[in-house]
């Protein structure tokens, strides 16, 4: 299995309060390249245990170990060449989904994924709040 990278080791266990992250997968055979964003838990609704009314809430790991993004023709590329033929990359932990909405539409509007052909990446589609807990979070990212 083509293992995730992050800050040059592999890594089988995300960081203590990653929420989600931003990634890049790189085409080994084209140099061709994905950006995106993946969570890292997915929030999860149990129906109410008998005799009682509240809903019981918790969390999932998500699927990030085997995740090869939402792109079809990264995903197509990847069942035709191989996982071997693709590099997966870590670029930010992030401790929310909005600092990795906001992460991941900075990388694709730096990289300029929708003006050339090196990148996989079809559309930019984000959609992210301002609040304080994110101008704080980014101001030292940045």
């Amino acid at each position: 299995m083509n293992q995730w990278m992050y800050q040059g080791q592999q890594i089988d266990k995300l960081p203590e309060g990653c929420e989600a992250f931003v990634y890049i997968i790189t085409n080994k055979k084209n140099d061709k390249k994905y950006i995106g964003k993946k969570l890292a838990k997915f929030k999860v609704t149990k129906p109410p245990l008998k005799g009682k009314k509240n809903k019981r809430k918790s969390t999932k790991e998500s699927d990030w170990q085997t995740y090869w993004g939402s792109s079809d023709n990264l995903k197509q590329d990847v069942a035709t060449h191989g996982e071997d033929n693709f590099t997966r990359e870590i670029l930010h932990v992030c401790s929310s989904r909005g600092i990795a909405s906001y992460l991941e539409a900075q990388e694709q509007f730096e990289r300029k994924v929708l003006l050339t052909d090196e990148y996989y990446n079809g559309i930019i589609n984000v959609r992210i709040g301002g609040s304080t807990i994110l101008k704080e979070s980014l101001k030292h990212l940045l």
